[in-house]
């Protein structure tokens, strides 16, 4: 019977535009003007679908589809083969299997036939994986899945195999019926993973994630030291990709282990046990008590268990209500750590203060539970406008707490927003540390302050403060650290504030007197009896004439096709591991680069130069022309990240000011805009004025003056800020007095 083939993959125009890399309106073109255009197999007349083969076939006639990289054709065929759950899994493994076969045994199995490749690769996950499959030696595997495999097999020779599992895990889905389910960030993974050995202790030698998705957080423990590593996921394709991940980490430790000259270096090898199920509800390690617990809960999701769960033992602190499903993770964690073992948890900032958890969260304090609870800044992690807390706990060695107090530490205020003169300048201490490195580090060394000597810890106003347990055990026991860190005390001498608080009026002063200078040395003429009109052209039109080439990374990690025609590579963007990327926030605050390429991998894409001009794509509320940023010396070398436009002009034929002027004018970013509260800017169709090089100089010269005005007046005005409350925060202390004139002139 001859084998029934796949099902067409569907994709809307808007899918076809990003495939092309090209605007909706240019695909709606195509569909009016070229009667070759593959024809609709779906959808209603005004949202058509289209076969993707027929799309790509067509595209590719055109040269209009991109070349694709070892990753992109990845994604390709299995877009193609329609990857369903069960095949996502399997392919997890055939990845682990690839990453086995060795450089060598890759390129033999690419030289293979269809059906060679296919049994090849079966083999692989049979002899290696260790996945007792019952299916011979295809390992599942049908012919029809060869180009899919070989596909597989290349990327992972030519990019490794974690940006195969990465591809993969975009068809994997997370939908568990829950909200709050996101994957941890690189940032977030290293955070909490260095939080879980204490005061500088050894790291624990075994480690349980019950919410372990792709295995993040424990490949994280396993890099620092562990090696018997227990993960739970209620989502089965998930538990596939953890399996994979970590046997990859595995197969590192064995290679160092064999190379080493020493028996006393070399690196243990990892036991590995990830189940599926819901860990809550099928806890698959019962009788585990792991040296820590590390854990990114799923939150929001009132369907937890609270009927079926109710008198279940391991509410040792109280049973959580039903809308507190953070709090039954939080006991969950702690009733699989080994006494005094640290459990490391990312939740959400509600867990501290709502009303429904206050008698747990008491008992958990009352009991010497909680040790430290850290509030990160928001964007770290999803959802993006929400600052996560980090708790971090203990199982008590004892009867009631060990310590007599809870760290509270606000890293948000670690990473407060530089002013703009600040953080641009070279060599300012503002510009060096407002990095992820710095906080994930502060937050560390605090942590590690508090652990080593918590009842001699220094508190630190508006960062960082020790709150006995008995103060925390009021009417509400709120956890907020902001409640807390803003109430420490100042812990400094009268004569040193002052010193300070001088310093700090002669800084405001300067800038001030800066910011009156820039706004009253400049003479603006009228441009005569009626305003100037120009001929204009747009972006694209200037790139067309290459006066001006445009980049954009993606989100995803998808460079556009002019990123791609600069001979921009995969192999190029492994070399770009670990550089610093500009981010859309970055630009916002005028701050430096502070993203890393592990956060965003598509931003391996671009190189940022010295004279680009960049403007954030998505814009929330901010339409004004200070919203761009010229690439200086700082800037140049570091990577373009997701959300940017990259304006790269010929210096002899557009000054970069005069185009970032008028590129992020307005009227003119109104007018390519979509949406409302958050807009989005389709930059090639802004407008620029068409101008000779003596004119746009001196518009030029015009933005930066108004640039640097700006500047001044955000720095005039954040040192206002922050010297009355420095000042206010001295007078209400006790350690300053008002001015000697105001005592003498006030009334008893």
């Amino acid at each position: 019977m001859p084998q029934q083939s796949d099902p067409p993959t569907l994709v809307t125009a808007a899918d076809i535009s990003r495939l092309a890399d090209v605007t909706r309106a240019t695909v709606s073109n195509w569909r009016r003007r070229h009667a070759d255009f593959p024809s609709p197999v779906g959808g209603t007349e005004a949202s058509p679908v289209y076969d993707v083969r027929e799309v790509e076939v067509w595209l590719a006639g055109r040269g209009q589809l991109p070349a694709a990289s070892p990753v992109d054709a990845f994604k390709a065929e299995l877009r193609r083969r329609t990857a369903g759950d069960e095949l996502v899994g399997r392919l997890n493994l055939a990845v682990l299997g690839a990453v086995r076969l060795g450089a060598e045994g890759q390129e033999k199995v690419l030289a293979l036939a269809d059906p060679a490749l296919v049994r090849a690769v079966g083999r692989a996950i049979r002899d290696h994986a260790e996945t007792g499959s019952d299916s011979g030696e295809t390992a599942g595997f049908e012919k029809r899945d060869a180009p899919v495999l070989r596909a597989l097999v290349r990327c992972v020779r030519e990019v490794g195999g974690p940006a195969a599992l990465d591809a993969l895990a975009e068809r994997t889905p997370t939908d568990t019926g829950a909200r709050g389910v996101y994957a941890t960030p690189a940032l977030l993974v290293d955070l909490m993973a260095d939080l879980a050995s204490g005061a500088g202790d050894a790291y624990p030698k075994s480690v349980f994630d019950p919410a372990c998705g792709s295995g993040g957080l424990l490949a994280a423990a396993a890099r620092r030291g562990s090696v018997d590593m227990y993960g739970q996921d209620a989502v089965l394709s998930q538990v596939g990709q953890a399996v994979a991940r970590l046997g990859i980490l595995s197969l590192v430790t064995d290679v160092a282990s064999t190379t080493s000259s020493t028996a006393s270096s070399s690196p243990p090898s990892l036991a590995v046990r990830v189940e599926g199920g819901d860990s809550l509800r099928q806890d698959a390690f019962p009788e585990i008590e792991a040296g820590a617990v590390l854990c990114n809960p799923p939150y929001g999701d009132r369907d937890w268990g609270y009927g079926e769960l109710a008198y279940d033992a391991r509410w040792e602190y109280g049973v959580p209500p039903k809308g507190e499903p953070e709090l039954a993770w939080v006991q969950h964690c702690l009733a699989h750590l080994e006494s005094g073992g640290y459990a490391v948890l990312a939740l959400p900032p509600g867990t501290a203060e709502r009303a429904s958890g206050r008698r747990i969260r008491a008992e958990l304090v009352r009991r010497g539970a909680v040790r430290a609870v850290i509030a990160l800044p928001s964007g770290i992690a999803q959802p993006l406008h929400v600052g996560l807390h980090v708790w971090v706990l203990r199982r008590p060695a004892q009867e009631g707490p060990d310590t007599s107090t809870v760290l509270f530490l606000d890293a948000a205020a670690i990473d407060a927003p530089a002013s703009t003169a600040d953080s641009r300048s070279a060599g300012s201490a503002t510009a060096k540390d407002r990095t992820p490195d710095r906080l994930r580090a502060a937050v560390r060394r605090y942590w590690h302050a508090f652990a080593t000597a918590p009842d001699s810890f220094e508190s630190e106003p508006g960062i960082a403060h020790a709150v006995s347990v008995v103060d925390l055990l009021d009417e509400v026991t709120d956890l907020t650290p902001a409640r807390h860190t803003r109430s420490a005390a100042i812990a400094i001498s009268p004569a040193r504030f002052a010193e300070r608080a001088r310093q700090a009026g002669t800084e405001l002063s300067r800038a001030v007197a800066a910011l009156a200078e820039r706004s009253g040395e400049q003479q603006w003429p009228p441009a005569g009896e009626q305003a100037r009109n120009w001929r204009t052209a747009t972006v694209a039109d200037l790139t067309r004439g290459v006066a001006l080439t445009v980049h954009r990374t993606t989100g995803t990690g998808r460079a556009t096709r002019a990123t791609r025609a600069a001979g921009v590579t995969s192999r190029r963007a492994e070399a770009a591991a670990g550089l610093r990327v500009l981010t859309a926030r970055d630009v916002a605050s005028g701050s430096p680069a502070s993203g890393t390429s592990d956060d965003a991998p598509g931003a391996a894409a671009v190189e940022i130069q010295r004279g680009d001009v960049l403007l954030p794509e998505m814009l929330h509320g901010q339409t004004t022309n200070s919203g761009f940023r010229i690439a200086d010396d700082q800037d140049a070398g570091s990577l373009l990240g997701p959300n940017l436009w990259l304006f790269r002009p010929d210096p002899t034929r557009l000054d970069p000011w005069f185009l970032a002027g008028f590129l992020a004018a307005e009227e003119n970013v109104h007018s390519v805009a979509t949406g409302s509260t958050v807009m989005r800017v389709d930059a090639r169709r802004l407008r620029v004025p068409l101008l000779p090089p003596a004119e746009q100089r001196a518009y030029g010269d015009a933005f930066r003056h108004l640039h640097a005005l700006r500047a001044a007046a955000t720095e005039a005005a954040r040192l206002a800020t922050d010297t009355a409350q420095d000042l206010a925060s001295g007078l209400t202390g006790g350690i300053l007095l008002p001015p000697v004139a105001d005592i003498g002139s006030s009334t008893p």
